[in-house]
């Protein structure tokens, strides 16, 4: 299904961050490729804030990014509650995008730090100059093996076809492949945090 953000956020962003919270409880392995952006799972007030702002403004639709930004941030507790498992993917870009004031990007690279010392996350990063075998994609979000959504400028493409989320899974496997973890991934993190002065 294809659906147009401005379609989508008509009535502002809340609604949709609301309506993720039952895809969230259901799913109990999450695999989440970002090239742009942070996850919005793992993204702290003021990154939120800021990017939400940037979204709106460009969308031109309903301001709530404050409510919005409260109803992101409440999902965040899947990251620490139940059994999910959590494997996430980022480009070392998405380290180097800043959104708001340096202190607000030092503190969601500082969760970073957290995010990858708990136990059922897995959090790596893609870093610049990597041989690549696989080329930067869209973001998307992997929800089991039932749905990925992959988010477009224009649109979110939710995919339920299983020969198309084979294909994500596929390219999911091949970018994990190319990334970093554990000390190496924070070394580029602290980098990124050292960057910002």
């Amino acid at each position: 299904m294809y659906v147009q953000w401005k379609q989508l956020h008509r009535d502002g962003m809340r609604r949709v961050q609301e309506d993720a919270v039952s895809l969230f409880e259901q799913t109990r392995q999450f695999r989440v490729y970002c090239s742009n952006v942070m996850p919005g799972m793992v993204q702290q007030r003021g990154y939120a804030r800021d990017l939400m702002t940037v979204i709106t403004e460009f969308q031109g639709t309903p301001n709530d990014v404050s409510d919005a930004v409260e109803s992101r941030l409440a999902r965040g507790r899947y990251l620490r509650e139940g059994s999910r498992t959590f494997a996430l993917v980022l480009e070392e870009a998405v380290l180097r995008y800043p959104f708001g004031e340096s202190a607000e990007m030092r503190d969601q690279l500082c969760y970073l730090l957290d995010v990858m010392a708990l136990p059922r996350v897995s959090l790596g990063v893609i870093p610049f100059g990597t041989k690549r075998k696989m080329w930067p994609l869209e973001a998307f979000y992997m929800f089991d093996d039932r749905l990925v959504e992959a988010e477009l400028l224009s649109a979110l493409v939710a995919i339920s076809t299983p020969g198309e989320i084979a294909t994500y899974a596929k390219a999911f496997k091949i970018l994990a492949g190319m990334a970093v973890y554990g000390p190496a991934a924070k070394a580029l993190i602290r980098e990124a945090i050292d960057a910002l002065g």
